[in-house]
């Protein structure tokens, strides 16, 4: 896939040069770049400064650079879940953006969270009873249940999103299979191959049953894999037993081609306060943490955010990643 010779600081560089009087025509012949080029620039990047373009994406403490990844696509606490628009925005910038996927009828993902279509779109009954076209029909849902223009999306969709308009080199687009290896056949995992195709390294494949993560991996070359170890009662049973260290040592051996490890930000914590640095441990193995999910920016989720930045974690999943760096940077 070809690449831009300019990085992101340099295109923001070169469109002030547009915003103080240089025309598009100067800017081309100056610059060695198409009109067509410059104007996709202004489309991404028009207005901004290299530090709002950053802050969108990671922030950096003391050496070490945490990402912000956007939540089921969403850059800010009032976007919509799984919009086309806010996905293409994360992965024009080089964000860290995560979708969730469901088997659909047709035997393929649809990018939604829930297995049934009543909160999430103007469908109803099991996604696994919608086929393609009847999905591709429905209208999302905005946060407060509202009906939005935008239409549901399948991989398919997402993937050609990726091909139109390719993502900038340090975007990653996490693809959280929702369901387990009993919803998967075959038929089911080579077209997931076949969908994505070359776009593999853009994207990490995760879940918490890893049978299925293995199996669907496998059928996209270049395809990463993450491995989500916290199920159910997991924190409970780890404050009862208090055998934290133990625990990340089972699951890091279960799941040795995982390069990104998804962790419950409530375990991160309760490890660290009996004295266990899970991140620490995951990072000796060669491995990245993603810790998960801060949903809205308070006191009490800033607190926790500094406190997880402190801890070296390479990731934090939030709905308002935006919002987020803006409150930890001030």
């Amino acid at each position: 896939m070809k690449r831009s010779r300019f990085t992101e600081d340099q295109i923001i560089g070169i469109l002030k040069e547009h915003e103080a009087g240089i025309s598009v025509a100067d800017l081309c012949r100056k610059h060695g770049v198409s009109d067509a080029t410059v104007y996709k620039w202004k489309a991404k990047y028009g207005g901004m400064d290299v530090s709002e373009a950053k802050r969108l994406k990671s922030i950096l403490h003391q050496g070490h650079r945490t990402w912000l990844k956007w939540h089921r696509g969403r850059r800010r606490a009032t976007d919509p879940a799984f919009t086309a628009a806010r996905i293409r925005d994360g992965m024009r910038l080089g964000a860290s953006v995560e979708v969730d996927m469901v088997v659909h009828g047709s035997g393929g993902f649809a990018v939604l969270h829930d297995m049934t279509l009543e909160r999430e779109t103007t469908g109803q009954g099991p996604v696994r009873n919608a086929d393609a076209a009847t999905l591709r029909a429905l209208h999302l849902r905005d946060n407060a249940g509202q009906v939005l223009p935008d239409r549901v999306m399948l991989l398919e969709d997402i993937c050609a999103l990726l091909r139109r308009d390719p993502p900038h080199p340090d975007a990653l687009l996490q693809l959280d299979f929702k369901e387990d290896m009993a919803a998967l056949d075959p038929g089911i995992i080579a077209g997931l191959g076949a969908t994505i195709g070359g776009l593999g390294p853009h994207m990490i494949l995760s879940g918490g049953d890893l049978a299925a993560v293995v199996a669907l991996t496998g059928a996209a070359p270049g395809l990463r894999m993450g491995y989500d170890p916290c199920h159910g009662e997991t924190l409970a049973d780890l404050r009862r037993t208090g055998d934290f260290a133990g625990w990340i040592v089972a699951a890091l051996a279960k799941a040795p081609q995982s390069e990104l490890i998804y962790l419950g930000h409530e375990i991160v914590i309760a490890a660290d306060d009996a004295g266990v640095d899970l991140i620490g441990r995951v990072h000796a193995a060669g491995r990245r943490v993603d810790a998960y999910t801060i949903q809205r920016v308070t006191p009490a989720s800033l607190t926790l955010a500094r406190r997880l930045v402190a801890l070296k974690v390479d990731q934090i999943t939030t709905d308002n990643p935006e919002g987020l760096c803006a409150a930890m940077t001030l």
